[in-house]
């Protein structure tokens, strides 16, 4: 991995309000339309391939208010599968550590939405999933190559 081959302006303020705005848009646009809009993801590897797009409601660690974003994921039997990538970001989406802090999450997928636990994958079940991951959306492969953190991988299992 070497960060040194991740686009500068990445480390840009302006970045980062991007994210958190369109993130913000895309969640409001997804709850009042029952997932009919918002809920693919259409940028970069996803251009020609759409990737499903959930919204995972976590707990604030430090407010403890629900707070809400929208995430690719992946099914995986009865599990929805995560990937704290952050763009490949330097440091973890706080979405990341809120579910540390409180592993009890809300998952909506379309208008269905369910409670799960969260856990982060271990090694072994990590390297399992990522090759899914990867076909899933192929930019999850040059994130990581984009920083030096090992991006964690969330497995969420119904309650």
């Amino acid at each position: 991995m070497d960060p040194n081959n991740r686009p500068a302006q990445l480390d840009s303020p302006a970045v980062g309000r991007v994210i958190k705005y369109g993130s913000r848009l895309n969640t409001r646009l997804y709850r009042l339309t029952g997932g009919r809009l918002g809920n693919r993801w259409r940028v970069g590897a996803a251009m020609r391939k759409p990737v499903p797009v959930c919204l995972l409601t976590t707990t604030g660690r430090k407010s403890g208010e629900a707070r809400t974003v929208p995430l690719l994921y992946l099914r995986h039997g009865e599990s929805i599968v995560l990937v704290a990538s952050q763009g490949g970001l330097p440091a973890n989406p706080a979405w990341y550590h809120n579910l540390k802090a409180d592993p009890a999450v809300r998952i909506q997928i379309d208008s269905d939405a369910g409670d799960y636990a969260a856990r982060i994958a271990d090694d072994a079940e990590r390297t399992q999933l990522w090759p899914s991951l990867v076909e899933l959306y192929a930019d999850f492969d040059t994130y990581a190559a984009w920083t030096e953190r090992t991006i964690p991988v969330i497995i969420c299992e119904p309650a």
